[in-house]
């Protein structure tokens, strides 16, 4: 493999790339004049044909950087057939990659088709037999395309894997491995993944031809990182809900995202949101596609301030308008953790990343510090105090903005009513009062203590007393575990070597096994989908002829088990309840 980091730009922006006039003149008509440096070393080498393993964060513009190169290769009025097949991990990812790719290729007149579940099939089926020329897709779709004989790939040229490292955390190692061997082994392989841990390494060594790393330079990681304000707070976990609603004032964000474990901690944090006057919306896997779409059109035309998610259902997610992230569970993983604040200080601009941790999560605090390179700083919720300077300062703002207007004069005649009976500055300060009252902004007295003491203080002893006492952490601190492939003991096609189970881990039976057709992607994908539990906290997995039992963090067993009876397992529903080995 040749690595290859990020060169000083060019001054003539895209057309120095080699790019047709075509795509030139959609960019143009898009605002777009400079490359960004994933981009500058991306376009030529994929224009060249070589396979390509790219490591860009979200929101380093690698959409633009893998599609511009293959639309390159389509001829204007070419017949609409597949030669290019994006894999994503989540349908809106699917659906943003597609519009991006329609909007590049639009001088061509290239067709695009977005394959993802949760829309009707017979859609996609009229979409492709009618002809295209790029086909975005989830894994799950596409295989089931595949067995139907609608989705034709052989005359695919180029694949790409977008997010290749969430596809491999969501159990979709398998589908990624039958689709690449339904395609021609003379096709060019592309791969995207903001981390490059060792089982990206792997799926690259078995389907690329010595491929080319690009990576964006520690110089350009250090100025994107610089965007990013850090903070953490550290409070009890009941704390919690009080705290993330005082930042929330404080901070006064445009438009932000809560990152939640579950879609019970989403759906109980919106309703409490909502009820302290913020316009909160959920999104998580128990929602269906027109809810999803409904709450993210929400968000984008200002309708809603603020999204409380799961890491699955907002993977991908891509909004401008963003100006905070936060982490109302610190993340397991500390790659999820860059995936999340990945998605504000973009383009240039300023953002804010948050994290409410609990006094024993220091070692996952100094996970992540390691793995950013970049100390968080440990701040102190705001007072009761400061939340009343704020306001007042914010009164103070509203009130010049009014004075500097011209349009005061209209209520010229309500200061004459109330001439003589109360002197003008007393007049002034009940007009203040009203406006106060009119904001709806609820009283708040609840004292939390700071914990960032106790966080400083603590050690590795108390990691074990942790694990039970709180549950956000998930089951371990270990980094990488490894490809979805090796899950413990399978019972229908022998036995690996089984790898240490951890004490905290709690154990689903599921009504469905080998027999169904169940493999441990469709497992992982289900429960990692329809509860945000990261595909890397799910296992040990173990398939019998007719059921299976899967590993999941013990705190996480009932919302599995409810999720799963909501859901179906390979398009089965399935019975679930705790196992206990007898």
């Amino acid at each position: 493999m040749t690595t290859y980091d990020s060169s000083p730009s060019s001054p003539d922006g895209f057309r120095s790339l080699g790019l047709r006039d075509e795509i030139l003149e959609s960019l143009d008509a898009l605002g777009f004049t400079d490359p960004t440096p994933i981009q500058r070393e991306a376009i030529p080498l994929l224009l060249s044909g070589v396979d390509m393993l790219g490591q860009a964060a979200t929101g380093t513009g690698k959409t633009a950087a893998f599609s511009l190169p293959l639309l390159h290769n389509i001829d204007p009025g070419s017949p609409a057939v597949p030669s290019v097949l994006v894999l994503t991990p989540t349908r809106e990812l699917a659906v943003q990659v597609s519009d991006a790719i329609a909007s590049y290729g639009k001088k061509q007149k290239v067709k695009v088709a977005p394959v993802y579940g949760g829309q009707p099939i017979g859609r996609q089926l009229d979409q492709l037999r009618r002809g295209v020329h790029v086909v975005v897709a989830t894994p799950g779709r596409a295989i089931d395309h595949l067995k139907r004989g609608s989705l034709d790939l052989d005359g695919i040229q180029t694949v790409v894997l977008d997010e290749a490292d969430e596809m491999l955390d969501m159990g979709f190692t398998e589908d990624i491995e039958l689709i690449l061997s339904n395609t021609p082994p003379s096709r060019q392989t592309v791969m995207f993944s903001a981390t490059m841990p060792p089982r990206i390494k792997s799926i690259a060594d078995r389907h690329q031809n010595d491929p080319v790393i690009v990576k964006i330079s520690k110089d350009d990681a250090a100025a994107a990182s610089k965007l990013i304000e850090q903070r953490v707070y550290v409070v009890a976990r009941n704390h919690k809900p009080a705290t993330l609603g005082r930042v929330l004032e404080f901070e006064q964000p445009t438009s932000a995202i809560v990152f939640c474990k579950t879609r019970t901690d989403v759906d109980e944090l919106t309703v409490a949101m909502n009820g302290r006057g913020v316009r909160a919306e959920a999104l998580h896997g128990g929602m269906d596609q027109a809810q999803r779409d409904r709450v993210m059109a929400r968000l984008r035309d200002g309708t809603a301030e603020l999204l409380i998610a799961t890491d699955v259902a907002a993977r991908g997610l891509d909004v401008d308008t963003l100006t905070h992230v936060i982490n109302y569970d610190i993340p397991t993983q500390p790659e999820s953790y860059v995936h999340r604040i990945g998605r504000v200080g973009r383009a240039g601009r300023a953002g804010v990343a948050i994290t409410l941790a609990t006094p024993r999560q220091r070692r996952q605090l100094d996970n992540i510090e390691r793995l950013t390179k970049k100390k968080i700083t440990i701040a102190t919720v705001p007072t009761l105090e400061d939340l009343a300077a704020q306001r007042r300062t914010a009164m103070v703002e509203s009130v010049r903005e009014m004075l500097a207007g011209d349009d005061l004069d209209d209520l010229q005649h309500v200061l004459h009513e109330l001439k003589g009976e109360a002197t003008e500055r007393d007049i002034a300060l009940a007009a203040l009062a009203l406006a106060q009252q009119s904001q709806g902004s609820i009283a708040d007295s609840s004292h939390i203590p700071d914990a960032s003491e106790h966080f400083n203080s603590s050690g590795k002893g108390d990691r074990g007393r942790d694990r039970n006492r709180d549950r956000s952490r998930g089951r371990n601190d270990r980094g990488d575990r490894g490809d979805r492939g090796d899950r413990g003991h399978n019972g229908k096609n022998g036995s690996s070597k089984p790898r240490q189970v951890d004490p905290n881990t709690g154990f689903v039976y599921i009504g469905v096994g080998a027999r169904g057709g169940v493999r441990p992607g469709d497992l992982v994908g289900a429960i990692a989908n329809e509860t945000g539990i990261s595909g890397r906290d799910i296992g040990p997995i173990r398939i019998a002829d007719h059921y299976s039992v899967v590993g999941v963090p013990d705190g996480s067993v009932e919302d599995v088990i409810s999720a799963i009876k909501k859901s179906t397992v390979k398009g089965k529903k399935a019975k679930a309840r705790r196992f206990v080995e007898k």
